[in-house]
């Protein structure tokens, strides 16, 4: 069977990324270890080309393979963002994988594998076509997260990652079994058509949409499905944690949108009141518990958890309208906004613990941040920018995307909600402005003044310089992104 050009063309971004990929899987072996970066550059290039060709193809709504696939502006602000995610760790990682002597370039080629699970899972009209796309952006990063196999932290994180991934893979699947053989498709606007029909009706439906949610919930890192979160981040190579808490977060809050509302938006009143319980859930564990961490990874998974809780707060109020102001809540396009900007301070945050060593490991630990200030002034400066904007602390960019958020919240109708996000964003600065304090009012012992220092490479330099701009630029003049998330915005 000949397959239409004009459905290649539809997922010419998606070939792009495989074929690049193959080619440097294939490449690493004969490449010489001195032009290993060489392979690196290519892969940000084919992101640069990806970037340009989903840019100058956003607008209509475009399906392919007998409506397994959908191009819309929607997918296309997701796969714009996780390009620019990519790229920079790309990035980061030419410096950072040499100074953890695992400068290996197949790393490019799970990254760019990853990334095309990811534009898969976006652009899935069909839960088998995510489900697809879920498997191949979870199994690289099962591989990227073992990256260090001398270090039994690393490979102890890849194996729980594993296990856990792939029970919860298998709870998605069930609940896609269970979907089809109630609707008799897995298409979601087949299943959108069931759900009028049948609703509440029919139970193999609501064990179906119960079981899609755990699945999901996994990937998105909500409580009571984050168990893995902690122990993967700390162990996992850094720039591979920035990846994963940044990339694979918002490739799943996107497919999790589409099917929430294009596939099960019928049952929004029955399925909102499940998110809003998980919401407060992953809002009380992540910062709650962030708070005793003394491991700065650990504490910024415990933060993803929590950022994780603040993004459901769009998908809860998705779709409404308020009772009394009348005024649309945009819970998408402020889930959106929030966190496109989110993975630029998170981001930013990585790459600060990726660069600072202390003898020859990384310097991830709270200790290592004592007296940062007095050692290297630039590095403790944009470390207090990261942590002020996760804090949602103005004129930051963390500050523009929960005011969204929270008015989202407030014109559904559910001003309480609002609060209640705000005083857990108080909490959260305990624990960000502790990195600050412990930066700039503590002294440095003896020992780290001379054996601390930073592994700044060129490349690292340009992921700090775009992750700053990401945080002032879209704090002062957030304009843009507003309007183009308000543009790319499910109905």
């Amino acid at each position: 069977m000949m397959i239409p050009l004009a459905d290649l063309v539809t997922i010419l971004p998606e070939l792009i990324v495989v074929s690049v990929a193959c080619l440097l899987l294939v490449l690493d072996p004969i490449t010489p270890s001195n032009k290993k970066d060489l392979l690196a550059w290519m892969s940000v290039a084919t992101l640069g080309v990806c970037f340009m060709v989903t840019a100058g193809s956003m607008g209509d709504r475009v399906y392919a393979f007998s409506d397994l696939v959908v191009v819309d502006e929607y997918a296309s602000f997701w796969k714009l963002l996780l390009y620019v995610v990519s790229g920079m760790t790309i990035l980061l990682s030419i410096g950072y994988l040499k100074e953890e002597r695992i400068d290996l370039a197949e790393f490019y080629g799970f990254v760019l594998l990853s990334l095309t699970g990811m534009m898969i899972m976006v652009s899935g009209a069909d839960l088998l076509v995510i489900y697809l796309g879920i498997e191949l952006m979870s199994i690289s990063l099962y591989i990227m997260a073992g990256f260090k196999r001398f270090e039994a932290k690393s490979i102890e994180s890849s194996a729980k990652y594993f296990i856990l991934g792939a029970f919860s893979s298998g709870l998605l699947l069930y609940g896609i079994s269970l979907i089809f053989g109630a609707a008799g498709s897995t298409r979601l606007v087949e299943i959108a058509a069931a759900v009028d029909a049948r609703g509440l009706d029919d139970s193999m439906i609501l064990i179906a949409l119960m079981l899609v949610i755990v699945g999901f919930g996994f990937k998105v890192a909500a409580v009571p499905f984050h168990m893995w979160t902690p122990d993967v981040y700390q162990g996992a190579p850094t720039s591979v944690t920035a990846f994963m808490a940044v990339a694979s977060k918002a490739a799943s809050f996107g497919a999790f949108l589409r099917v929430m509302l294009e596939g099960f938006g019928g049952m929004k009143p029955n399925w909102s009141g499940l998110i809003l319980g998980v919401c407060i859930l992953t809002l009380i564990l992540g910062n709650l518990v962030a708070i005793v961490q003394t491991n700065v990874k650990r504490m910024l998974a415990y933060s993803s958890i929590a950022h994780a809780g603040y993004a459901l707060i769009g998908l809860v109020v998705a779709g409404w309208v308020g009772t009394e102001s009348g005024v649309p809540a945009k819970g998408v396009s402020s889930m959106m906004l929030y966190l496109a900007v989110y993975s630029f301070m998170t981001l930013g945050a990585f790459s600060i613990v990726a660069i600072l060593r202390r003898g020859g490991e990384e310097g991830e630990d709270l200790g290592d941040f004592t007296g940062l200030a007095k050692r290297h002034k630039g590095a403790a400066f944009l470390m207090l920018l990261f942590m002020v904007s996760l804090a949602g602390i103005p004129p930051t960019a963390g500050f523009i995307g929960k005011f969204y958020l929270f008015m989202a919240a407030v014109n559904a109708g559910l001003t309480w909600l609002a609060v209640v996000g705000l005083i857990f964003a108080a909490v959260s600065a305990f624990y960000y402005l502790r990195v600050v304090m412990v930066m700039y009012m503590r002294e440095p012992s003896p020992d780290q003044e001379g054996e601390t220092r930073l592994a700044l490479s060129p490349t690292a330099t340009v992921v700090l310089a775009l992750a700053v701009a990401g945080v002032v630029l879209f704090g002062l003049y957030p304009w843009p992104l507003v309007s183009l998330t308000a543009t790319a915005a499910l109905p």
